[in-house]
C-alpha cells in the first residue's frame, strides 16, 4: 500500500506526527520546529520507535525564514546549518501538511493575561508562514490544528477566523464555511482529558474542484459518527499503575529519592514529582482531602479564592487551584503547567502535590516509551503543546480512509 507523504510544521515534541507514523500509512517528509529540546524528543522519538535515521528531517528552525528553509540557510546564533526543504524533498510529492502554529496569541486565558489581549502579539500571524509552506509544496490537503478561542481573537480589529479564510482561500484551498463544524471535543474521542481543539482540514480546489464542500461535511459528519464514544476515559483509568510518590521537600533532594520511589530497573520515564513548599503540600493535602471524605467544602471559585488568601496574604481575580477528579477525564493539560502546577493536584491526598511530566503525559495519550528530553520545565511546555497522539492517530486513518485514493 502506498504511504502518503507529510511536512509537520510547529511540530514541537511530535503529538501530531507520532500519531501519524503510528498508522503505518503516512511517511514524514521533515518535521519543522524552532524550540531545540522539543525537537529533540521528536528526533529521538522517530528513532527510537520509528527507526527513523535521516535527521536532517527534523529542521531545527524559524518557520518565518521561509526562503532560507527552502533554500538552506548558514549556521548562526540559534540554527545550524541546513541543506534546505528544496534538496530534502527533491521530487517527493507533499500530499499532506499538518501543524498548527503557537496557540497562546489565540487562547482564551492568554488574552485575559495579556495588557493588549494578545492583539500585538506576532503569533497571531504565524499562519501566514503556514500558507507560504502550501504555496511552496501544493499539498491536496492540510491539516490545521489550534485552540476555540481562534473562534473570537479580533487582533487589529478584524476576526482572526476571516483573515485565515481569505489568506487559505487565496492560497487556492477551501474549509469548512463554519468553524464552529470544526470544533472537537478530545475527551469524546478516548482522551482522558477535557480538551476542545478546532481541526481544519483544507482541501485543494485544483485537486477537488467543486466538491469541496461537500466532501468536507461529509468527512467531519463520518469522522464522529465512527470515532466518537458514548463513554469518557477518567482520569484514574488513565493513571492506573504508576506509583504513588511525594513530593521533594527540597530543590537538592531530586534523583536520589526519585530512584528510590521508582526502583533503579523501573522503566518508566519522566515520573518524578516536583519540589514543592511546605505550605503548598500543606494546601494540595487539604484540598485532596475535602474531596475525599466528601465535605466539599472547596469546591466553589469563592471558596478556593479565599483560601488562596488565607494562605498566602494576596488576592486573585480567580481560583488559583483545582484538584484532578479521578472519575472524569482531567481538566486540559496546558502548555504554562511548567512555571504553575496549582491548577492540576492529584486527587490523592496523602501524595500531596501536582501531576508528574508521565501524569500529564498520559492524560495527553502518549505512550509510556515516549521520551521526554530536555528540563522537567521543558517537558511539561512540550506535553501541554503537544495534540494528544492516539487523537491524531484516529485522524490519520480518517483522512487516510476517506481521502486517501484521491491524493
Amino acid at each position: 500500500m502506498k504511504k502518503l507523504n507529510y511536512i509537520d510544521l510547529f511540530a514541537g515534541c511530535g503529538g501530531l506526527s507520532d500519531g501519524f507514523e503510528s498508522t503505518g500509512l503516512f511517511k514524514g517528509l521533515a518535521h519543522i520546529e524552532w524550540e531545540a529540546q522539543a525537537l529533540e524528543t521528536l528526533k529521538n522519538r522517530l528513532v527510537e520507535k520509528y527507526n527513523k535515521r535521516k535527521s536532517h528531517n527534523c529542521i531545527h528552525f524559524d518557520i518565518q525564514r521561509i526562503d532560507e528553509l527552502f533554500e538552506g540557510f548558514e549556521k548562526d546564533s540559534k540554527y545550524d546549518d541546513f541543506i534546505g526543504l528544496n534538496k530534502i524533498l527533491q521530487e517527493e510529492k507533499v500530499d499532506i501538511v499538518i501543524g498548527g502554529p503557537p496557540c497562546q496569541a489565540y487562547s482564551i486565558a492568554g488574552r485575559i493575561q495579556d495588557k493588549d489581549g494578545m492583539k500585538n502579539d506576532y503569533r497571531n500571524y504565524l499562519f501566514e508562514s503556514y500558507i507560504e509552506v502550501l504555496n511552496k509544496t501544493k499539498p491536496d490537503l492540510f491539516v490545521f490544528e489550534n485552540v476555540p478561542g481562534i473562534l473570537s481573537a479580533s487582533p487589529g480589529g478584524y476576526p482572526i477566523v476571516n483573515r485565515i479564510k481569505d489568506a487559505f482561500d487565496k492560497a487556492g484551498y477551501e474549509l469548512i464555511d463554519n468553524f464552529k463544524d470544526a470544533l472537537h471535543d478530545l475527551s469524546n474521542f478516548g482522551i482522558p482529558q477535557k480538551r476542545k481543539r478546532i481541526i481544519l482540514i483544507g482541501l485543494s480546489k485544483k485537486k477537488f474542484k467543486d466538491k469541496n464542500n461537500i466532501l468536507l461535511k461529509e468527512f467531519y459528519s463520518s469522522f464522529k459518527d465512527k470515532y466518537s464514544k458514548s463513554f469518557k476515559t477518567t482520569a484514574e483509568q488513565a493513571l492506573k499503575g504508576l506509583p504513588k510518590i511525594t513530593p521533594f521537600l527540597n530543590k537538592t533532594e531530586g534523583s536520589k529519592r526519585a530512584s528510590h520511589v521508582l526502583g533503579a530497573n523501573s522503566k518508566i520515564l519522566n515520573h518524578q514529582p516536583r519540589f514543592h513548599n511546605n505550605r503548598d503540600i500543606e494546601i494540595f493535602h487539604l484540598l485532596a482531602k475535602d474531596i475525599e471524605t466528601g465535605m466539599l467544602a472547596y469546591t466553589s471559585t469563592e471558596a478556593l479564592k479565599n483560601l488562596y488568601t488565607e494562605m498566602t496574604g494576596k488576592s486573585s481575580a480567580i481560583h488559583k487551584y483545582h484538584v484532578i477528579r479521578k472519575d472524569a477525564p482531567s481538566n486540559t493539560i496546558p502548555s504554562h503547567l511548567y512555571k504553575d502546577g496549582l491548577r492540576h493536584i492529584h486527587w490523592d491526598s496523602q501524595q500531596a502535590r501536582s501531576l508528574t511530566v508521565r501524569e500529564c503525559a498520559r492524560l495527553q495519550s502518549f505512550d509510556d516509551d515516549f521520551n521526554f528530553l530536555g528540563s522537567q520545565g521543558d517537558q511539561y511546555k512540550m506535553i501541554g503543546n503537544a495534540v494528544p497522539p492516539k487523537f491524531a492517530k484516529l485522524l490519520a486513518e480518517h483522512i487516510f480512509n476517506f481521502f486517501g485514493q484521491n491524493l
